[in-house]
């Protein structure tokens, strides 16, 4: 099948973290952009020297799919120091056009899982996919129970990217257990889930369960492998384990 390419227009970006942006587009070319939440998509630009390049940045959009399709396309941004691509989209102003393709992915969830339970752990702009899943997670919170815990890793509180709205969600869904783990330094007054230390050090607590759960990560392919060791440690079929790592690029 054939890769389509299409226009992307910037309208509006805000920082999420002090190195992270979040860019809203829309497709310019009165065409929808359906995808199913996890999927990416692939911003393709020039070197300096004219090489093509591309980059991929998992959609962040959340929208109704049963409605339709919709035409918002929403990504985070790694400003990486020197960048190619951190100096394309630092540069774009609001109207400013990239091109782009997709969705790809198979990082979703998926309609004949029947587990009890999902595992999502995040470190990094890792968390992204999440994000778009929380209407598929409501619905399927609300039609088969099911219960989430969501580890997001990070070194400070304000590098949690979308943490108000994970914890937001949270305080809504009794089902939704949303815990970020801090490194480096805790908020003065944190919440009763949030912990100190990497993800992969407070797995365990949740007992990981072959019979009842199905794991996601997402983010540092150190993270990921560590605790795709652990899970498999703990019993989970590699099945059960779905995986996507990020690798920072210039």
């Amino acid at each position: 099948m054939a890769i389509v390419h299409f226009p992307l227009k910037l309208i509006g970006r805000r920082m999420l973290a002090p190195s992270v942006g979040h860019y809203q587009f829309v497709r310019d070319d009165g065409q929808p952009l359906d995808f199913v939440p996890g999927q990416f998509i692939q911003v393709h630009f020039r070197y300096a020297d004219g090489t093509p390049a591309k980059r991929s940045y998992s959609l962040a959009t959340i929208h109704d799919h049963a409605l339709a399709p919709g035409e918002a396309v929403e990504i985070a941004v790694s400003y990486v120091p020197g960048g190619a691509a951190t100096a394309l989209f630092e540069g774009l102003p609001e109207g400013g056009h990239v091109e782009a393709s997709g969705p790809f992915g198979r990082f979703c969830l998926m309609p004949g899982d029947r587990n009890a339970r999902y595992l999502l752990i995040a470190t990094g702009t890792g968390v992204t996919p999440y994000r778009s899943m929380l209407p598929q997670l409501q619905s399927l919170m609300a039609e088969r129970g099911v219960e989430v815990v969501l580890l997001q890793g990070a070194r400070t509180p304000a590098e949690l990217l979308y943490g108000d709205e994970f914890r937001a969600f949270a305080d809504a869904h009794p089902e939704f257990r949303y815990v970020p783990c801090l490194s480096r330094e805790l908020p003065p007054d944190p919440h009763p889930d949030v912990r100190h230390g990497y993800v992969q050090q407070h797995l365990g607590a949740f007992a990981p369960d072959a019979a009842h759960d199905i794991a996601y990560l997402c983010g540092n392919p150190d993270m990921v492998d560590a605790c795709f060791e652990a899970l498999k440690g703990f019993g989970l079929p590699v099945p059960q384990i779905r995986r996507e790592k990020y690798v920072s690029s210039k």
